[in-house]
């Protein structure tokens, strides 16, 4: 829908609903005809906590009036039950959400029932006049419109509570008390249905909320399914209506899409500002492009179906080679790309100030960190900045509880038993010193960037009239600049340099299996090389196999989607899935050999990097610590002496 066709559904027509909505949650009575009642869970409570107090009036006559009739549906005082006597800020919000949510659907009802000709048709028949032969026409404009106002309950109710959205996930099931006799009375099944899903589900306010948010989301999509074959409902399904105060579009029968936190604050970068760096920032921008391609409604990315996205990398490099710069550059990536398709984008980053000295909280905070990132309904991008302090090693003495909470969360999170890759999000973990990481967690990275900053005399040249900016008159000398940094040509180049290993440590294996058995041109040639490595290296194991496949399987989707894919969203982003999956195969290249063995060279070269300087530094730190007791030893003879 073109923002040109979206409609403004102005505040005073939904502010003049707030008291019938308000009247919807505080009560009324409904007798079911389609669900039954589940049975309640009643709140566990700690010893001594009596129930919660009630208001007694001192109005003479009315302390013992009833405040609730029997099979009534009291939705506010169902969600003030969960506490303790006061409500608290997530249960304010909820019932806001839900007096919103009515209020928005009984406005925009209000507003079709006056387009469609159903307002007068409703006023003819309170006043006894309406012909018969508008009777059919009445009752499917009766049924469009309860269709249409439980769709947009359901939607303005899950956009508005996406924010207080926690990890808490609870299965719903299919909503059964779908009427569609007309409004009030839709409204009125599925209030019911909701009371009775808080009473069953919702233990705690962060339960409440997903279970309020998780109804809504199933509302949404049983409504779409009846529409499809309902008459009269065009008008709602091609129209487009804007919330200007909550930010919240309708589109039809499509769910709105809302992202937890605030609005993203960060210096993006240019590809252009990176100078050098050429694989890590061709990968970067590629990665940024494959998840755009994500599919809300199959909530799968083809690429991820496909085998060649990258769910988790790792960045390593010398301090000041551009690793903060890569970060700026593929959030700054995302950022545009989502607000031109209107994808809600979250960017998260976890850094030393989240390990918190009680126990348990570092988990805590590592995992509501993974959670915010992998959310299906944003795009994500998470990034874990000197992953080297941040996440423990294992049997490292020196590392706290809360770096080791920390590592334990990550490993189950990016390869565990439990780990689903939809293809929304990715994880980059940075460091300067690599062989400080846990190695089955930095085995964890699928893939790995080697952020090594300009390396040519053409490199130097450019980065530093970029950072001279354009304040001067120096002229550039014999120098075509920036044409060393054309991507195509330096990735080229970079991962023909991959064609023989860079590590003493590995190309002494190289050269050892090529001697023994000649080129590296068939599978089995290619798996003897992998089992030398693994007996040169024993932490060269059957993952830092699956992590070069997969590497591989990147390799061959060696293309770029374009640009124009990206700048106009019809052209492929708002395409179905399995059109945008056939899309993507026609670009596909075949795996070859040089492929293979460049990415075998890549990763494991990678790999003896990190395990010569985890070594050096043991042994460094090994022969500190004998110098200081031979020293000690010196001094306590000498004293006795």
């Amino acid at each position: 829908m073109n923002t040109r066709d979206t409609m403004e559904l102005r505040e005073e027509t939904i502010r003049a609903q707030y008291d019938a909505a308000l009247g919807l949650i505080t009560g009324f009575d409904h007798a079911p005809r389609l669900a039954k009642p589940m049975p309640a869970v009643q709140p566990e409570r700690s010893s001594g906590m009596g129930a919660r107090p009630r208001f007694r009036s001192t109005i003479p006559g009315m302390a013992t009036r009833p405040t609730a009739r029997p099979g009534g549906v009291r939705l506010t005082e169902r969600v003030e039950g969960l506490g303790d006597g006061l409500l608290s800020p997530l249960q304010a919000s909820a019932l806001t959400a839900l007096r919103r949510g009515l209020s928005i659907a009984l406005a925009l009802a209000e507003t079709l029932a006056a387009q469609s000709g159903l307002a007068e048709l409703k006023k003819a028949n309170l006043e006894g006049r309406l012909p018969e032969a508008r009777r059919t026409e009445f009752t499917e404009l009766l049924a469009a419109e309860a269709l249409t106002t439980l769709h947009t309950f359901g939607n303005a109710t899950a956009f508005l509570l996406a924010p207080h959205l926690s990890a808490a996930v609870v299965e719903i099931g299919d909503v059964e008390e779908v009427l569609t006799d007309n409004a009030p009375l839709a409204l009125q099944g599925v209030l019911w249905e909701l009371d009775q899903d808080i009473g069953a589900l919702a233990e705690d306010d962060l339960r409440l909320v997903s279970v309020i948010a998780a109804f809504a989301e199933a509302l949404m999509r049983k409504v779409a399914l009846r529409a499809e074959t309902a008459p009269r409902t065009a008008a709602f399904a091609g129209g487009s209506w804007k919330v200007e105060a909550d930010g919240l579009t309708l589109s039809g029968f499509k769910p709105a899409r809302s992202v937890k936190g605030g609005p993203l604050t960060m210096q993006f970068k240019k590809p252009t500002e990176v100078v050098g760096n050429h694989i890590a920032k061709y990968q970067s921008m590629r990665l940024a492009k494959m998840l755009m391609a994500y599919d809300f409604d199959r909530r799968l990315n083809p690429f991820a179906e496909l085998g060649g996205f990258i769910f988790t990398f790792m960045g390593d490099g010398k301090p000041g080679t551009g690793k903060t710069t890569l970060i700026q550059m593929m959030a700054g990536l995302l950022n545009d790309y989502c607000q031109v398709a209107g994808y809600p984008f979250r960017y998260q980053n976890f850094s030393i100030d989240q390990i918190d000295s009680y126990q348990g909280k570092s988990g805590q905070n590592a995992k509501s960190f993974v959670d915010a990132v992998i959310d299906p309904t944003a795009i994500g991008f998470g990034t874990i900045d000197d992953i080297d302090q941040v996440a423990g090693k294992r049997g490292d003495r020196q590392s706290s509880a809360g770096q080791q909470e920390v590592t334990a969360v990550f490993m189950g999170a990016f390869a565990g038993a439990n780990t689903v890759v939809r293809g929304n999000c990715t994880f980059g973990m940075f460091s300067n010193f690599p062989e400080n990481v846990d190695d089955a967690l930095r085995q964890r990275a699928g893939a790995r960037f080697l952020v090594d900053g300009p390396q040519s005399r053409e490199d130097y040249i450019d980065i530093l009239s970029l950072l001279l900016g354009k304040n001067h008159a120096i002229p550039v000398g014999n120098h075509d600049l920036f044409a060393s940094q054309e991507i195509r040509k330096a990735v080229t180049a970079s991962f023909e340099g991959y064609a023989k290993p860079h590590e003493a440590g590995l190309l002494m294996v190289w050269d050892q299996v090529q001697g023994q058995i000649g080129a590296l041109d068939t599978i089995a040639k290619l798996g003897t090389y992998l089992k030398a490595i693994q007996q040169a290296d024993e932490r060269f194991t059957g993952r830092a196999v699956k992590n070069i496949t997969d590497a591989i399987k990147v390799r061959a989707m060696d293309f770029e989607l374009p640009d124009e894919w990206m700048e106009q969203p019809d052209l492929f982003l708002f395409k179905p899935y399995d059109e945008k999956l056939s899309m993507i195969k026609s670009l596909m290249t075949p795996i070859t050999v040089e492929m293979v063995v460049q990415e075998i060279n890549r990763y494991a070269d990678s790999e003896f990097r990190y395990a010569d300087k985890s070594d050096e530094v043991a042994i460094e730190g090994m022969v500190r610590e004998y110098r200081r007791t031979e020293e000690a030893k010196k001094r306590y003879l000498g004293g006795q002496g």
